[in-house]
């Protein structure tokens, strides 16, 4: 296919802008990440931008010498898997069940539901029931609030309502009944979209601090973001982890400082997903898609 100059033109210029928004984009997890690795007091000095200046792997020594930070993992892990997946199979179960021509009083709960999506107690009234159900400073207060999203619904519900009903009848007339459907046929069929509120719901619990910091007290419930959040907004936090790597090993003490403690403790919470994400971009993408098309 033959191209006009003016097409020629605007791809050079698309390209050129791509390639800079990318570099905003990824210069500050690059910079991140050679200040990571590089000596703590050399890196005082400034002008570490593209490369360590001073190589070294103190920092990175400094924070997983502390021992609460792989509580913190564990329990941020637990927290994403168990909590991605419970949210997925129930929210689809919703989804599925609203779906369905054959429920009575579909419009009255979908009323119902979208009501919470734009109206909230607020922080008192949740923090009182949370207590009231026995969720203050108990691992099942990362699960159960976030097993269900009324946005992630209706994405999933557009989606089912694509699928053909005759195939569902069919289904029936073999002997099927709602809930092996849903698993052999409806959660086959929708694993592009699936795959998607998945990643958003994981990304969402791995990235979250907020409940730890608001509903829990014990330190065995702490994550990995409230432990990121100590080291960067307390300097005082950071020297201690300095001071306990050199206790370990004497020579750390020289090559950390809060600054570069602090950057290292950004990239060990980023990279799991970073490492995670290409393995479902594909997923993601598809199953976006398909929702903007069918929905």
């Amino acid at each position: 296919m033959i191209k006009s100059t003016g097409e020629k033109w605007f791809s050079i210029f698309n390209t050129l802008l791509m390639i800079f928004i990318m570099f905003l984009m990824l210069a500050p997890f690059w910079f991140s990440l050679v200040g990571s690795f590089n000596e703590g007091l050399d890196y005082l000095r400034g002008g570490v931008y593209f490369w360590p200046r001073e190589f070294t792997l103190s920092n990175y020594i400094a924070v997983f010498s502390d021992p609460t930070i792989y509580n913190a993992y564990l329990v941020t892990i637990a927290r994403t898997l168990l909590g991605t997946v419970l949210h997925v199979l129930f929210t689809g179960l919703v989804a599925y069940g609203l779906s369905r021509p054959s429920l009575k009083g579909k419009s009255v709960y979908l009323i119902y539901i979208m009501i919470t999506m734009f109206f909230s107690g607020g922080l008192i009234p949740t923090y009182l029931l949370y207590r009231n159900l026995g969720l203050l400073d108990n691992f099942l207060v990362y699960i159960i609030p976030s097993m269900f999203s009324v946005w992630n619904m209706m994405i999933l519900l557009s989606f089912f309502r694509s699928i053909p009903e005759s195939l569902i009848e069919s289904a029936k007339i073999d002997g099927a009944g709602e809930y092996r459907i849903f698993a052999q046929f409806i959660i086959p069929l929708s694993m592009p979209a699936l795959a998607a509120i998945a990643l958003f719901t994981g990304v969402g619990h791995w990235n979250s601090y907020y409940d730890t910091l608001m509903f829990t007290t014990s330190d065995s419930l702490q994550t990995v973001q409230l432990f990121l959040m100590r080291v960067v907004t307390d300097a005082d936090f950071a020297q201690g982890m300095s001071a306990q790597a050199a206790s370990v090993v004497p020579e750390q003490a020289k090559k950390t400082s809060p600054e570069t403690l602090k950057l290292a403790m950004m990239i060990a919470t980023t990279a799991p997903i970073l490492v995670i994400y290409p393995f479902l971009q594909r997923f993601f993408v598809k199953g976006v898609m398909i929702g903007s098309i069918k929905g």
